[in-house]
């Protein structure tokens, strides 16, 4: 779905219903060792996950795996309402924090310097949430399309957390 015809830029959406309170699918982007179960596609750790979760702060998180060896983001938060939604912008950084071209460690060309997520939690009853994630401004198809397989797998992953089943 393009976002922006002018530029060519496409969002990534997912939308995931969690067999879990708002407030635990809450943690688990707020909490360090809730991110280390969770994040990056099947086949990742992390290694890393140093949160400063406040408007204005930064995380840096490391996904690491044997083919790929370590990829570190840094996560600088715009906007946070408690248990409603989150903005922040990834950039693929170093170790130390600095910022990286995407493509400089591997990403593939379309994926933006800097991308721009909203995650938005609704509690649909006392036990279940809805949470969307969406990702900006992608160039390509291919890019887009290779987010968002990363991120269902991502999806998966969280929904078992929250779900008490890893």
């Amino acid at each position: 779905m393009p976002s922006d015809p002018m530029t060519a830029a496409t969002d990534v959406v997912a939308t995931r219903v969690f067999d879990a309170p708002v407030d635990r699918v809450w943690r688990a982007w707020s909490e360090p060792e809730d991110i280390r179960q969770w994040w990056g596609p099947v086949g990742f750790t992390v290694p890393v996950a140093d949160l400063d979760f406040r408007e204005g702060g930064r995380s840096l998180i490391c996904m690491s795996a044997p083919q790929v060896g370590d990829l570190y983001n840094a996560w600088h938060y715009h906007r946070i309402v408690p248990q409603e939604r989150i903005e922040f912008v990834l950039t693929f950084t170093d170790e130390t924090g600095t910022t990286l071209d995407p493509q400089a460690v591997g990403i593939p060309p379309g994926v933006p310097r800097e991308v721009p997520h909203i995650v938005t939690f609704r509690a649909l009853d006392a036990t279940t949430t809805e949470m969307t994630v969406t990702e900006r401004g992608y160039t390509t198809a291919v890019a887009a399309e290779t987010s968002k397989l990363g991120l269902d797998q991502v999806l998966d992953k969280l929904a078992a957390l929250v779900a008490g089943t890893t």
